[in-house]
């Protein structure tokens, strides 16, 4: 399951659905947060949903019979042509990104995305674009290796990982997922699991392009929410946090001046610029949902209203 129990009981209430409302479900995933967001829309309500792994949307569009639900093919970062397309601009109630992994790519192994299953080496998110980490592997140099895993994965072992990935590509072709993991174990020794998850993770970053969609995504899609609409987001790791928290701050601090600053100059006037948000604060899933799926421990859910 895609962490079913995170927060999908009180999702609604985060979003305060209106039943006629337009929402944005901007990871389908498994469809659950799109489904108890539709049981609580009337006929004249409307869920566009968006995924850009194509399974996980013929697999929705095979279970879900629904004309209030539209489901989109596509990477979020995309989000505006739809909004113009289908003029949604300013008229959206609420928008949800859950940026976890869902079941249906951690479970099969032919997508390459966890160390518990061989496969082969890809990690896309959409197979049919871009290029599998394998191909970039067997070529990409240690240094190249090196600056992946400690950007996008931090781990301590990063320099030791990349030097022997770097050495079996030398000699070998790195092509399946158990090979990865046993160069990982073979170079840490202990407590190989944190330092294979942090590597799997920073590979598959980098392949999908996530931290630079994420923040271009979160720094255009809150303008089209309509006023009072809601923007939440879901993210497991420090990296996503970050660029939520930033983004956050920046738009829902002003840059009121203080009194003591009164005389204001015209500079200061005309680079004046209130807030655009309201930050409603972040949860954590409880002890009881953690212990129902160990998946959720990380998640933490961010949620800000347009003033």
């Amino acid at each position: 399951m895609k962490y079913k129990s995170a927060f999908l009981n009180n999702i609604c209430n985060f979003l305060n659905i209106k039943e006629d409302g337009i929402y944005i479900d901007c990871t389908f995933g498994c469809g659950y947060h799109s489904l108890k967001i539709l049981s609580f829309l009337n006929k004249k309500g409307k869920l566009y949903s968006f995924d850009c792994d194509p399974i996980s949307i013929n697999i929705g569009r095979k279970k879900i019979k629904d004309n209030r639900l539209i489901l989109i093919n596509d990477n979020f970062y995309n989000l505006k042509n739809y909004i113009n397309y289908f003029n949604l601009n300013k008229k959206i109630n609420g928008i949800i990104f859950d940026l976890g992994l869902s079941s249906i790519q951690l479970d099969d192994p032919f997508r390459g995305f966890s160390f518990l299953k061989n496969g082969p080496l890809d990690m896309r998110m959409n197979q049919k674009l871009g290029f599998p980490l394998k191909e970039w592997i067997n070529k990409a140099s240690e240094k190249n290796i090196y600056n992946i895993i400690k950007k996008y994965g931090q781990d301590y072992n990063s320099k030791k990982i990349a030097k022997n990935i770097f050495l079996y590509c030398k000699n070998n072709t790195l092509n399946y997922t158990n090979d990865l993991s046993n160069i990982i174990k073979y170079s840490v020794k202990y407590k190989d699991y944190k330092s294979k998850a942090r590597v799997f993770q920073s590979f598959r970053i980098f392949i999908n392009n996530e931290l630079n969609i994420l923040k271009n995504s979160l720094y255009n899609c809150y303008k089209y929410l309509c006023k009072k609409g809601r923007l939440l987001i879901i993210s497991f790791h420090s990296l996503e946090h970050k660029i939520i928290k930033k983004f956050i701050k920046e738009k829902s601090d002003s840059n009121y001046l203080l009194l003591d600053n009164i005389p204001l100059t015209i500079k200061q006037i005309n680079n004046f610029n209130p807030p655009e948000l309201l930050y409603l604060g972040k949860f954590k899933p409880s002890n009881k949902d953690i212990i129902y799926n160990s998946r959720i421990r990380s998640a933490v859910l961010r949620l800000v209203e347009k003033i």
